[in-house]
C-alpha cells in the first residue's frame, strides 16, 4: 500500500505578549506537540515565534486558536 502524504507547510509569524520564562518553553514545547504543527521557532530577541504548520490540518484562525489553549499569549503579525 502507498500513501501519498502531501503537506502544505505554511509560516506564520506571532507576538508574545509575555517574556519567554520557563513557564513560556513548557508551554512552546506542548504547542510542539499539537497534530498538525511542524515546528516551532523562538526568533534571537525572544519576542516572537514562527510556527510552521500542515495547511491541511489548520486554518490560521483554528492555529492561533489552539496555541492560545495551550496558553500562549499571543498576537499575529
Amino acid at each position: 500500500m502507498t500513501y501519498n502524504c502531501r503537506l502544505t507547510k505554511v509560516q506564520v509569524h506571532f507576538k508574545l505578549d509575555n517574556a519567554l520564562d520557563e513557564k513560556l518553553l513548557e508551554r512552546i514545547s506542548t504547542a510542539q506537540a499539537l497534530y498538525g504543527v511542524e515546528r516551532i521557532k523562538v526568533n534571537p530577541a525572544m519576542t516572537s515565534l514562527e510556527v510552521e504548520y500542515d495547511a491541511t490540518r489548520f486554518r490560521p484562525p483554528d492555529l492561533e486558536a489552539a496555541l492560545r489553549r495551550c496558553g500562549l499569549a499571543i498576537e499575529r503579525v
